[in-house]
């Protein structure tokens, strides 16, 4: 069992906030399933990117309390399961804390395995793209949670 799901991307305001938030309206009836996002870069105490944040309100979810944090050590090792964005930044996990190595996956696992670019200073349909991306990725994990 997941108690605790840490998704991760550079700097915490686009990509990782969605994820998070979008588990946090699927899982409303699993209570005892923490999740929480950080990133590799994070633009700390940032809030939401304010596109995502749009796209997230215009789907029901508001994500106004928002703020980036960094990823940490402890953030890592406390985290039941690591979701990311792109292998790159699972290499920076794993340079991080190479014994969480088992227990990170790309967010798009289930389905293509493909790469979620960072829409961060892009259109707002790069940012639509996205988010439809990272909804259906999170659709995929809900079986497994």
């Amino acid at each position: 069992m997941f108690n605790e799901i840490l998704i991760v991307c550079i700097g915490n305001i686009c990509r990782s906030p969605t994820g998070e938030y979008l588990f946090k309206q699927k899982l409303t009836n699993k209570p005892n399933v923490k999740v929480h996002s950080a990133g590799v870069g994070a633009l700390v105490d940032h809030p939401i990117d304010e596109t995502a944040g749009q796209l997230l309100l215009e789907n029901g979810i508001d994500a106004g309390d928002h703020k980036a944090r960094q990823l940490s050590t402890q953030m890592l090792v406390d985290a039941d399961l690591i979701l990311t964005m792109d292998s790159s930044l699972i290499k920076s996990i794993n340079s991080l804390a190479p014994q969480v190595s088992g227990k990170i996956f790309l967010l798009s696992k289930w389905s293509s395995g493909a790469a979620i670019g960072d829409p961060y200073r892009k259109s707002r349909e790069a940012f639509e793209h996205v988010y439809k991306k990272i909804d259906s990725f999170t659709n995929d994990w809900l079986k497994y949670l």
